[in-house]
């Protein structure tokens, strides 16, 4: 049998937890002893590990998983759970806690649910080094460690993500096309008050603009030329009802079309009128 040196040391969130909506507790690491085991316990706190190296088994209720170099799970509150480092290679793992009544939130949108509390890594890839970062910021005592910590726990969250979204739906390729139309709903969402173009959004997305025009139509039954403009033209609506100070040219800029003719003629285009139209109609007959 291999000898491995002992080793452990955590650091704590200088910042105390005060019902914050997403708190790090503490971060550590560790190079196990053989057969070092932790539990059946509960924790009242997220805590997850990373295996940096070595192997080790993890129970949960629902679950044994055997895990080694590369392997990341998640402990949730309240789920009674065991781990133990195995006799040969025993495991060394970094880890870290975290809290705040956004925690659900954010870890289901990592898609780390009770009954997929794992994932396997690639190599080279960044996790462990957050941790240590986090790690470090917390030697540091600094109050604004705490928010370097929330960073690294939201990139952590960000790279299960990429793990976990390909296995959380089986529909293969049509999840990954309803995923591309939803990052160009929020792309146009965020965006249309900048002059931006269908041809920039592709590019920034990474796809061919034939592509996504094709499936954008065949989800949401426009094309992305008709979405944006039609999204243009309905938050124009309510600024010429809440905004009655700003100009029609005022308007139109700041929904991201600086031609105000050409912004006065697909005004007329969806909604039948003229935007001073629309504007004197509602003056007129105010809506509840």
């Amino acid at each position: 049998m291999q000898a491995h040196s002992y080793s452990y040391a955590v650091a704590s969130n200088p910042v105390l937890y005060e019902n914050s909506p997403l708190h790090v507790l503490f971060a550590g690491e560790s190079q196990t002893k053989s057969g070092h085991a932790v539990g059946p316990k509960l924790y009242d706190y997220y805590l997850l590990h990373f295996v940096e190296s070595g192997k080790g088994i993890f129970r949960t209720e629902q679950h044994t998983y055997r895990l080694e170099k590369n392997d990341f799970f998640l402990i949730h509150p309240g789920q009674l759970v065991s781990y133990t480092s195995d006799e040969e290679e025993p495991w060394r793992y970094r880890w870290s806690a975290f809290t705040g009544y956004l925690t659900e939130q954010v870890v289901q949108e990592a898609g780390l649910r009770v009954h997929q509390p794992v994932f396997h890594a690639s190599d080279h890839n960044p996790i462990p080094g957050y941790l240590e970062q986090m790690q470090l910021a917390f030697y540091s005592r600094k109050s604004s460690s705490h928010l370097s910590a929330l960073g690294y726990l939201y990139l952590i969250m960000g790279e299960a993500g990429n793990h976990l979204s390909d296995w959380s739906d089986p529909s293969g390729a049509d999840s990954q096309i309803r995923r591309t139309v939803k990052q160009m709903v929020q792309y146009m969402s965020t965006q249309y008050a900048h002059p931006v173009s269908i041809e920039q959004m592709s590019e920034g997305l990474g796809y061919n603009r034939a592509y996504l025009s094709r499936i954008f139509k065949k989800e949401t039954g426009v094309s992305p030329v008709t979405y944006l403009l039609k999204l243009r033209i309905d938050k124009s609506r309510q600024l010429l009802r809440e905004r009655p100070e700003l100009s029609v040219e005022q308007v139109a800029a700041s929904v991201g079309l600086t031609d105000a003719l050409y912004f006065s003629r697909q005004f007329k285009r969806f909604c039948g009128q003229s935007p001073t139209e629309y504007r004197n109609k509602v003056k007129q007959y105010p809506q509840p």
